[in-house]
C-alpha cells in the first residue's frame, strides 16, 4: 500500500442545489469508510467546484463546509464550463493531494466504484477509468450516437476509453502531467490517455439522475463531440483535400461531357447537369469552409492565451 494517500474528490457543480445534499451525504460516507480503514489520509477532502451557478449551490457548499470537515469548495467568478471546472479542481487539489478522483454531482456514476479505484491506486496504478458496463439508462438515440462517436474517434486515431466519461482517479504525477497541457480547447477524455502511466478500468452500472435536469442537452452534446474531433484530429482537413480532388475529377468528366454534347448540337441537354453540379459544388464548398473555420476558431482561442477560469472564493486551500 502506498504511504502517500491523501485523496481529493473533485465535483463540478452547475445549478445542483436539488442533488447537492444527497451527493455530500453519499460521498462523505465513502470518504469516512476509506479513512477509518486507513485507505486514505484523514485530511482527505471533497472539493466542490461551483461553475457560476445561479441557484443556491454555493451557499449550500459554504453551509456544509462549516459542519462537515470533509466538504470544501471553490467558486468561479462566472460560468466557464464543465471541463474548465474539472481542470480548476485538479489544479487546486494537486498542491495537497496524492490522488484525485473526478465525478459529476448528479449521482449517476456509482460512488461505490471509488473503493475499487483507491485499491487499484494502492496497487501502483496511476490512472483508473470508471467505465460503464451498459447504457441501459440512455435513450436509444443517445446510445446509438454515443457508440457512433466513439467509433468515429477511433477511426480518427484518437485514443479514448469507450463508455468512460469524466469519472476517474489520477495520481499526483499523472495529474501534473495532464496540467502541463496548456490548450484552452479542453477535451479531457482524449487528453488523459495522452499522459501515459499505468492505467486500469473499473466497471459500474450507471444510474438515473438523482434530481434536477441534465446539464448536457443535445445542443451541448453536439458541441462537445465537435470539440473532441477538432481538438485531436486533422483528418477532417485531409478529407476536404481528398474531396477537392474528387470534385476536380468529376468537373473534368462533366467538362468533357459538355464538349461532346455541344459538338452533337444538343447544348440544352447540359442544363440539368450544370445546375446539379453548381448546387453540389456550392454545398460542398460551404461545408468545407465551415470545417476549416472551426479549426481557425480554435487557433483564435488558443493564441489569445486567456485564463481558462477565475476563482472568486476558495474554501479548499483554507482548510490546509
Amino acid at each position: 500500500m502506498r504511504e502517500d494517500n491523501l485523496l481529493t474528490v473533485v465535483i463540478p457543480c452547475y445549478n445542483e442545489e436539488e442533488v447537492l445534499p444527497e451527493t455530500i451525504k453519499e460521498l462523505s460516507q465513502i470518504m469516512t469508510k476509506l479513512i477509518s480503514s486507513n485507505q486514505i489520509n484523514s485530511q482527505s477532502k471533497l472539493l466542490f467546484v461551483d461553475d457560476g451557478s445561479k441557484d443556491k449551490t454555493w451557499s449550500l457548499i459554504q453551509k456544509y463546509s462549516k459542519d462537515n470537515e470533509l466538504v470544501t469548495g471553490i467558486k468561479f467568478s462566472r460560468n466557464y464550463g464543465h471541463q474548465n471546472a474539472l481542470l480548476a479542481g485538479m489544479t487546486t487539489a494537486v498542491q495537497h493531494s496524492d490522488m484525485i478522483i473526478t465525478i459529476d454531482a448528479d449521482l449517476q456514476d456509482d460512488v461505490n466504484a471509488i473503493y475499487e479505484m483507491v485499491a487499484k491506486y494502492h496497487d501502483g496504478i496511476d490512472v483508473v477509468y470508471g467505465v460503464r458496463n451498459s447504457r441501459e439508462t440512455d435513450t436509444a438515440f443517445k446510445r446509438q450516437t454515443a457508440l457512433a462517436f466513439y467509433g468515429l474517434m477511433s477511426k480518427l486515431g484518437v485514443d479514448m476509453v469507450p463508455n468512460s466519461a469524466d469519472y476517474r482517479l489520477m495520481s499526483k504525477r499523472a495529474t501534473e502531467g495532464l496540467l502541463s497541457f496548456k490548450e484552452r480547447n479542453l477535451f479531457l477524455r482524449g487528453m488523459v490517455p495522452l499522459v501515459g502511466y499505468p492505467s486500469a478500468k473499473v466497471y459500474y452500472a450507471r444510474k438515473e439522475r438523482f434530481a434536477g435536469e441534465s446539464k448536457y442537452p443535445l445542443k451541448k452534446m453536439i458541441k462537445f463531440a465537435l470539440d473532441g474531433i477538432t481538438s485531436f484530429s486533422t483528418v477532417p482537413i485531409k478529407l476536404i483535400t481528398n474531396l477537392g480532388l474528387l470534385i476536380v475529377f468529376v468537373g473534368i468528366c462533366l467538362f468533357i461531357y459538355a464538349i461532346i454534347r455541344k459538338v452533337e448540337g444538343q447544348v440544352e441537354a447540359g442544363w440539368t447537369s450544370l445546375m446539379a453540379s453548381m448546387w453540389l459544388i456550392g454545398g460542398i464548398q460551404l461545408v468545407c469552409l465551415s470545417v476549416i473555420g472551426e479549426y481557425i476558431g480554435k487557433i483564435f482561442t488558443e493564441v489569445k492565451q486567456r485564463p481558462r477560469f477565475t476563482i472568486e472564493e476558495d474554501i479548499y486551500s483554507d482548510k490546509f
